[in-house]
């Protein structure tokens, strides 16, 4: 097998290349996360599509590839809420693992996916590990109040090797869009998923409207799903595709911002989230008005 033939279609440059078909990008997708093509051949897909940029039907097409290699979490009786995790935490303090738990709280199921991308961030798997939450070893049911982690390489391996490439070339490729964007679930299922450019809010709002997804989508913190401690980000829904604004951003700093922890180590992090949900700390405005979303967007699926 080669996909040679597409790589001619979308290597010729950003004004020279042609989009693929969904079908097409479905068949090149899963001949790359099968490991059935060479390291150049991967190398030159990467780069093709990092140069072109991906459509919405290309995005759709490597969705329907991944689907039908990864393995599922079983569907649950309550919505649940998915949370991809990738970019950890660089200057602030890693927040999703709070966002999951205060969910949970609620009794919705939580999934938590993700990989560390780089070597010098500190990643929700540490500060899920630290609050006795440990990756999952096989995938099963995910109970109504409860938050599980899984790996990338538990749901898809080949899905890891791709996003490894980035640490060899040094870019971005299409794995890192689609990892923010998938349900790894049967049944139903809300994706939080978030943006750090703006031209990437407009083609996975395309996406999820082309695949009829439900998903909840912002600006988050650091490329994390969970919203900005000190700011009002823009939160649009989509629930079977259909699209809606749930709330506007407000521009600057919020008047009072929370006293969020100086350090970001996985420890001082659990820990302030421990004081969090006892009360000791109150939950951070922005982040207490993403929950409040999501319950809303879950009662409806």
């Amino acid at each position: 097998m080669s996909i040679a033939h597409y790589i001619k279609v979308i290597g010729r440059g950003k004004d020279g290349a042609r989009p693929l078909s969904r079908e097409q990008a479905c068949d090149l997708f899963g001949q790359v996360l099968d490991g059935t093509v060479t390291d150049l051949e991967i190398g030159g897909f990467c780069l093709a599509m990092r140069i072109k940029g991906e459509t919405p039907e290309e995005m759709a097409g490597f969705l329907d590839a991944t689907y039908q290699r990864m393995q599922r979490f079983p569907a649950t009786d309550k919505p649940t809420v998915v949370l991809p995790s990738y970019n950890g935490a660089r200057k602030l303090p890693v927040l999703t693992p709070l966002l999951a738990l205060l969910l949970a709280r609620e009794g919705l199921p939580v999934l938590v996916h993700g990989t560390a991308t780089e070597s010098s961030r500190i990643f929700s798997s540490e500060v899920l590990s630290a609050l006795d939450i440990h990756a999952l070893t096989a995938i099963r049911s995910i109970a109504a109040g409860e938050v599980v982690f899984a790996a990338t390489e538990l749901l898809l391996p080949g899905l890891k090797r791709l996003l490894d490439v980035r640490r060899a070339v040094g870019l971005r490729n299409p794995a890192h869009s689609l990892v923010k964007i998938m349900s790894p679930c049967l049944g139903k299922a809300l994706v939080v998923s978030s943006y750090t450019h703006p031209e990437y809010a407009i083609s996975m709002g395309q996406t999820f409207e082309l695949i009829q997804a439900n998903a909840l989508l912002l600006r988050g913190t650091e490329g994390e799903v969970v919203a900005d401690a000190r700011r009002t980000p823009q939160m649009e829904a989509f629930i079977a595709g259909q699209r809606r604004l749930l709330q506007a951003a407000q521009p600057g700093t919020l008047a009072s911002v929370p006293d969020l922890p100086k350090d970001i180590d996985s420890e001082s992090t659990a820990a302030y989230i421990r004081a969090v949900l006892s009360g000791t700390h109150a939950v951070p405005a922005s982040i207490a008005s993403q929950v409040e979303h999501i319950l809303q967007l879950t009662s409806h699926l």
